[in-house]
């Protein structure tokens, strides 16, 4: 029998648990596959507090990495034996093997391994639709990014030095600092200690960034917003302190006419035609080199709580990965 994580109730990691699942076999358009590896993110902590509200009783976690056993009538680009992962898909990764629309599946080159891609997809994907469509990063930028140290941090970091760009990342301790140096970024600021705001405008002598990346949400969102050339954009992609108190837009016209967005991967990849071109993006930086997929630490997916819990403690760098 086949086991997976589920929860009935919203509330904290207590309320996951491992049970016996029936799989069944895929219907038109999907694919049965059994997975190998299973991509750890923040979403899925706002998916079982109730942050996000999910139909309950319900799975989690959208992104992971593993072998077709199955498909079903209709899809005929994916055979069984194919290695496949994704990064958007319905609730449901943390499972040893699932039902999945086939068409959120992404065959995997052979130089990406299952771990590596289960620790890269939707992070990747976010860090694509962020710096190369919500703003498209260029040469000669100066950008911000918060948690510069986190999953989407260390590849974001990494990608925009490639195109590049000079990132000043955020990061709440030393340790996160040299992390975040390693990854490409060019200064790094301990926000325990340092006023952000102040540190970012020395940097760029007194110009402001055209764009600040934050996932942070609630104790970053205002600061961010002073960071801003005029004109700069805020990409809110997350709050992992809390959501962010309604705004006075006239706030942004006093600043700079400025913009702030709240963009999903969701909406990005919507349509089969976007993802497969923003995947082939990806599987490109990372193939080449020029982007590195930090996996710093692995739990059995059953240990999905405690490893839920170490995240929203602060306690994890780079991406995290559940092992089947």
């Amino acid at each position: 029998m086949t086991h997976a994580i589920r929860f009935n109730t919203t509330g904290g990691p207590e309320v996951l648990v491992w049970e016996e699942v029936a799989v069944g076999k895929p219907g038109p358009g999907e694919a049965r596959i059994r997975h190998t590896a299973v991509g750890l993110n923040f979403v899925d902590i706002y998916n079982r507090s109730g942050l996000y509200p999910v139909q309950l009783p319900s799975g989690l976690g959208a992104e992971a990495a593993g072998v077709v056993e199955e498909v079903g009538p209709g899809v005929t680009d994916l055979a069984p034996g194919d290695r496949v992962a994704y990064g958007n898909s319905p609730l449901g990764a943390y499972a040893e093997a699932r039902l999945i629309p086939a068409d959120r599946l992404l065959k995997l080159p052979d130089t990406i391994d299952d771990t590596t891609a289960a620790a890269m997809m939707l992070k990747g994907l976010t860090v694509q639709y962020l710096i190369r469509q919500t703003y498209r990063v260029k040469a000669g930028d100066t950008i911000l990014l918060h948690a510069a140290a986190g999953g989407v941090g260390l590849i974001l970091s990494q990608w925009a030095k490639h195109l590049g760009a000079t990132v000043i990342g955020t990061v709440s301790s030393d340790e996160k600092a040299a992390l975040a140096r390693q990854h490409g970024c060019a200064h790094t600021i301990n926000y325990t200690r340092e006023d952000f705001v102040a540190r970012v405008k020395e940097i760029t002598g007194g110009q402001g960034v055209p764009v600040v990346y934050d996932s942070v949400g609630k104790d970053t969102f205002l600061k961010s917003l002073d960071c801003l050339a005029p004109l700069g954009l805020v990409a809110l992609f997350g709050q992992s302190s809390g959501s962010v108190e309604p705004l006075n837009l006239g706030l942004l016209a006093q600043k700079g006419s400025l913009y702030v967005t709240r963009p999903t991967l969701f909406t990005y990849a919507a349509k089969r035609d976007n993802l497969v071109a923003m995947a082939k993006e990806l599987f490109d930086v990372v193939g080449s080199g020029a982007v590195k997929i930090d996996v710093r630490q692995t739990y059995p997916l059953k240990e999905a709580a405690r490893a839920q819990t170490d995240l929203a403690a602060r306690k994890t760098t780079g991406s995290t990965v559940l092992l089947v």
